[in-house]
């Protein structure tokens, strides 16, 4: 997990101006294990800056997954977004639908996929979408109650 300090100081060598709110927002992913969705940060957000709007909450999520700080995760409900791992090497996710989870996988489809001579790959995201041994047993418990 990374801490307060640690977001703040890679914000500030990536160049970025370290706001009060980008501070709250390291705070708020610091102390979030799983996934936050935009709403879910602009609802945070709006309870200690009010009149805070909607895009620049989104701007600053964008602004900080391009620094690398955060990562974006495309769900059926819309995009989320957690801490960047911190993992250095090239990896994909394993994620628990249930409760965020995130397992790395540690080899790349891509290496054993045949790219057509036509096509240039730049950049690629694969991700796999389940349930975790705990939420899958919460479940069976919750069912037989």
């Amino acid at each position: 997990m990374h801490t307060i300090e640690e977001i703040v100081g890679r914000m500030s060598s990536q160049g970025l101006r370290v706001t009060d709110q980008r501070k709250t927002l390291a705070k708020l992913f610091a102390e979030s294990p799983g996934y936050l969705s935009p709403k879910d940060v602009y609802e945070f957000m709006g309870k200690t800056y009010s009149g805070l709007s909607f895009d620049t909450v989104y701007r600053n999520l964008r602004v900080m997954e391009e620094l690398g700080v955060l990562e974006q995760v495309v769900f059926e409900e819309g995009a989320k977004f957690k801490l960047h791992c911190r993992e250095e090497h090239h990896h994909h996710h394993m994620i628990c639908l249930q409760c965020g989870i995130t397992y790395p996988i540690t080899f790349c489809p891509m290496e054993q996929t045949a790219v057509p001579a036509d096509f240039r790959v730049v950049k690629h995201k694969f991700e796999v979408f389940g349930y975790c041994k705990q939420c899958v047993q919460d479940e069976a418990t919750a069912t037989e109650e």
